[in-house]
């Protein structure tokens, strides 16, 4: 089994930023892909960006440019950079992990990113 830990929500005045982390736990082995998606109210739930064990990564076009992935495969931990947060980005954010690209077998409890003045 994996566990998922978030940390790094909260609140942010727009055009600021938050680094959120994700610290996998368990059988990390089975973990190539990595990845953050969000969910706001009332809407899905989406992928914002991913990245796998050799570095490969991938960033919604909502966030290209802002956020950035990144992950240290020796800490089991993936982060999520994000710059110039607009009142949009507001959402929980989950980690998610699994075995290939796409197949998010695994999923932490969410933390709050809420972007106001």
């Amino acid at each position: 089994q994996v566990q998922l830990v978030e940390s790094g929500g909260g609140l942010v005045q727009p055009g600021g930023s938050l680094r959120l982390s994700c610290a996998a736990s368990g059988s990390t082995f089975r973990l190539n892909a990595m990845g953050w998606h969000r969910q706001a109210p009332g809407k899905e739930r989406e992928l914002v960006a991913r990245i796998t064990n050799g570095g490969s990564t991938y960033n919604a076009d909502s966030v290209k440019g802002r956020f950035t992935i990144s992950r240290d495969n020796a800490k089991s931990t993936v982060y999520l950079q994000m710059n110039s947060l607009k009142p949009e980005d507001t959402a929980v954010y989950y980690c998610s992990a699994g075995p290939y690209l796409g197949q998010w077998n695994y999923w932490g409890q969410g933390t709050q990113v809420t972007v106001s003045s």
